[in-house]
């Protein structure tokens, strides 16, 4: 039997105690024996729940146990938790999170801290909810040299276009509801701003390409500046309107990561990938391209992964999964400004003026055109043209 601890008790830790215990048979089968969960860490009090009696309020309880191998960390941020998973992992205990603000940030140091006592710090939930993407990334597709990975990391932003293409509705409107069914938070920055996505572009990033980036690199634009033009000249070209979070490899071998709204075509995996549904792709010289697609987020698609890598780290107590990056190396990373690509401008000017700037184009509605060969959003800035807006393409 191993004994686990969770370390918060809100949406993602209630739901990881409720898999460990709903698959308690299934989960001691597939790991070769029985998990049993001996604490649960919050600060509050919860009278008549069914996990009353695992609830602790002192951490000491779990760092200093030896029964307790593995821990869920479910508190969130990069505060306290942080402190808290360096003390448990210096302490030889294994640690699975769904804390995307903390890989992103101090993922290289946690991985670091972990190789130094021989555990695993695992965080499969981190990216796509309950989609498995990380781990197939970092290991199923370890014979590819992966080019690109991208997708729809963030299920409220992709609900907020959803709802603005299939019923008009404005950007607050949308956003509204999304708030109303429980898809938004109260204070939804994280999401339209693209902070979220862009934590996560990190973390794929350095699975992809085996160097951290940290948020501060990825280049982030969210969606509060969509418009209903913008909607409007998707659709004229049989596209729509997806916040895409990026990373690839240029031609000149640097890494670029970024976050913006991109036009995505018909011909795309993910111009179908609606409502609040999550899609991935990752592109390699091997596999050609490969599409995860699924539930981004929710209590128990999200426990679910977390429960995947505690089972993952009860396979592996006494030895460490090869999961690492460098560093770090911002002379490796091309700035996006620079980066050539398909782009649509919206614009006051006309087709041949925005031809004599930039190139052949096709009309779209809404005063969009479609550039027809790939150029750097800093050429297009510098253009002399007066832009409504500015939106790759995705292809």
């Amino acid at each position: 039997m191993v004994q686990v601890a969770i370390l918060g008790f809100g949406t993602v830790g209630s739901g990881v105690a409720e898999v460990l215990t709903k698959n308690r048979e299934i989960l001691a089968r597939k790991a070769g024996q029985e998990i049993s969960l001996k604490y649960i860490l919050d600060t509050r009090e919860f009278p008549g729940n069914p996990f009353e009696e695992k609830l602790t309020h002192n951490f000491e309880d779990i760092l200093h146990d030896p029964e307790v191998k593995v821990v869920a960390e479910c508190i969130g941020g990069a505060t306290i938790a942080l402190e808290f998973v360096k003390k448990l992992l210096a302490a030889g205990k294994h640690v699975a999170t769904s804390n995307k603000e903390m890989v992103a940030t101090h993922g290289h140091e946690l991985l670091e801290l972990a190789k130094a006592h021989n555990v695993n710090f695992l965080f499969e939930a981190s990216v796509g909810g309950g989609i498995p993407v990380l781990r197939p990334l970092a290991f199923d597709l370890a014979g590819n040299e992966i080019t690109e990975v991208a997708g729809i990391l963030n299920g409220t932003t992709n609900y907020i276009l959803t709802e603005m293409l299939e019923k008009d509705a404005a950007f607050d409107a949308a956003l509204k509801e999304a708030q109303a069914m429980g898809y938004a938070e109260r204070n939804p920055a994280a999401d339209v701003e693209g902070l979220d996505a862009c934590r996560k572009v990190c973390i794929l990033s350095a699975l992809a390409f085996g160097t951290h980036v940290y948020p501060d690199q990825v280049s982030t634009e969210g969606i509060t500046s969509i418009s209903a033009e913008d909607v409007e000249a998707a659709a004229s070209a049989h596209m729509k309107v997806k916040l895409l979070g990026r990373t690839l490899r240029t031609p000149a071998g640097k890494v670029c990561s970024f976050v913006a709204p991109h036009f995505v075509p018909v011909t795309s995996q993910l111009y179908h990938v609606d409502s609040v549904f999550n899609g991935i792709v990752v592109r390699g010289n091997a596999i050609g391209e490969a599409m995860f697609y699924g539930p981004g987020a929710g209590k128990l698609p999200t426990a679910s992964a977390v429960v995947g890598d505690m089972i993952d780290a009860v396979w592996h107590l006494k030895e460490r999964r090869n999961l690492d990056w460098q560093e770090a190396d911002p002379t490796a990373m091309a700035d996006f400004a620079d980066l050539a690509l398909p782009y649509v401008v919206r614009t006051t000017a006309s087709l041949a003026e925005v031809e004599a700037a930039l190139g052949e184009a096709t009309a779209l509605a809404a005063g969009g055109y479609l550039l027809k060969n790939p150029v750097s959003r800093r050429a297009i800035e510098e253009s002399g043209l007066t832009l409504l807006a500015v939106r790759p393409v995705f292809q």
